[in-house]
Order: C-alpha cells, then structure tokens, then sequence
C-alpha cells in the first residue's frame, strides 16, 4: 500500500501542533511540506519567523510562508514540464548576474576606501553659484514666527511687539509669552520651511496669498475664538532662485553622486589601462573581406 496522501491544508491544521512541538527537539526534521521530492522542514520555516511574534501571529505568518514556498515550487515543476531544455538553460544569465554582481561588490569596496565623500562649504557655494538656474523655487518659502492666542487673552497683541525684534532677549520675552498665552505656536528660524505649512494655520486665506516680502513684516488675522499672528523673518518667492541655505544639503548630494559617477569611470579606465600595460589582454583584429 502506498504512503497516504494528505491535502495540502492539513498541514495548517498541524501547525498549532507542530509549534508547540518543536520545542522539545529541535534537531529532529519536521516536515511541512513537500511537492515532487521537495521537501520544506520546520527548521527552514523557523529561520525566517521573528522571535517576537505572538502564538497567533506565528501561525498566520507560517501559513503565508508555506503557501508561497509550494506555489513556488509548483511553478518551478509546471516551468520544467513546459519549458524546453534550451529554456530552462539558465546558466549564462547566472554567470552574467554572477559576475554583476562580483563587480558591483569590488567598487562597492573601492568607493567606500578610496572616494573623497568630503564636501566643505566653499565645495556648495561654488557649485550653487555655477548652477543658479538649477535651483528655482517651486513654492514660497520663509521663516517665521507662527503664533495663535485665545482672543480671552488680554491684549493678545503683545505678541507683535515681541515679533518685530526676533533676536537675544526679545525672543526669549516672546517664547515666555507663548508658552504662558499660545494655544499654540511655532518658530521656524532655524531652516526655510514652505509656506503652505504656515499658510495652512490661518484661516480664510486666499490660495494665491503671498507673505510680504519684508523682514520682519507681520501678517495678523482673527476669528471668533482666536488672534494669529505669522512674523516673516526672511521669504523666498516661487519662481526665484532658492537661497544657498535651502538647497545647501541638496547640493551636498549631487557632489557626492557626481564624484561617484567619475571615480566608477575611472576604475574602468584605470583597469584597462593596466591590462595594455601589463599584456593582460589581447583583440583580435581582422580585415574585412
């Protein structure tokens, strides 16, 4: 009589079984499941399940696992029955992704050892003074002081007085003043943040608003229950060119991806120059007939 057959979903139904199980010997080879003479052991299922899940979670992840390794293998076995034997050649696209994958691991190395990856801050500027044009705002951007008081608050307007000097003790006062009176408030002096973000704060502004393109201007609204108040402390209008702070990282970036492209270019300029120095290869050369 031959060995019973057991339907694929019987072998969810032993998982709770089985992980309860395996602790006691994990050495011994559980089978879960198995297509052809495949077979998939408990201990392959245990290297990729986290230690960390639940009892439950396990048993979900586990299932998951199981489906997609037979339907892998299913596939494999359908490719085989299907494909011819000059198809299922696959060994000159594994020499090929083999040896990409060789050379991709020696310039990793190379880059990491040899590449300057130092920018310094006259690096960004001659850069950013050299491609201005690059760097177009997209949308307004500023600093500022967003603040926004319960108009029960007596003369909420004192925040505007602290708001036009924005330096040393005048902005310690303001911050005081905010965290006594605010419901809430932000201070975005220390990088450009977009506009809308502060826009987005106060109400029944028009779309096309634009910040005054003053320092220290001040942009003051009210409504039923509260007093806002935006101070700009410095603004970039969409459509000009981006301060040198705003793009400073950005630019930082595109050195380093330029300096990459260049040092990869020389690696193979520089390998080929040692094989003709050295003899390490030869090309044929023939005449056209």
């Amino acid at each position: 009589m031959g060995k019973p057959k057991f339907p694929y979903t019987t072998v969810f139904l032993l998982l709770p079984l089985l992980f309860s199980c395996i602790f006691a010997d994990r050495s011994e080879k559980i089978p879960l499941a198995k297509v052809g003479d495949e077979i998939l052991y408990m201990s392959e299922l245990e290297s990729v399940l986290p230690n960390n899940l639940s009892r439950e979670d396990s048993i979900l992840m586990a299932e998951d696992y199981i489906k997609k390794w037979v339907t892998t293998e299913l596939l494999i076995k359908k490719a085989h029955e299907n494909l011819t034997m000059a198809q299922r050649d696959v060994s000159k696209e594994l020499e090929e992704y083999r040896n990409s994958l060789i050379i991709y691991r020696y310039k990793k190395e190379l880059l990491a050892d040899k590449m300057d990856t130092l920018v310094n801050d006259e690096d960004v500027r001659q850069f950013y003074d050299a491609n201005k044009q690059n760097f177009i705002l997209a949308n307004d951007i500023l600093k500022a002081i967003y603040i926004k008081i319960p108009l029960q608050v007596s003369k909420p307007e004192q925040a505007r007085a602290f708001c036009e000097m924005t330096t040393g003790e005048d902005l310690k006062e303001l911050q005081e003043f905010c965290l006594r009176n605010a419901e809430s408030y932000q201070f975005y002096l220390d990088e450009w943040v977009d506009a809308r973000i502060v826009l987005q704060n106060l109400p029944d502004m028009p779309e096309d608003f634009s910040f005054p393109n003053l320092k220290n201007s001040l942009v003051e609204k009210r409504d039923e229950k509260y007093y806002y108040l935006v101070c700009v402390i410095g603004y970039g209008r969409k459509g000009t060119v981006a301060p040198l702070e705003y793009v400073s990282n950005n630019i930082r970036d595109i050195i380093i991806n330029n300096r990459k492209t260049e040092f990869l270019k020389k690696i193979e300029e520089d390998v080929y120059v040692e094989g003709i120095r050295n003899q390490k290869f030869k090309i044929y050369h023939y005449e056209a007939e």
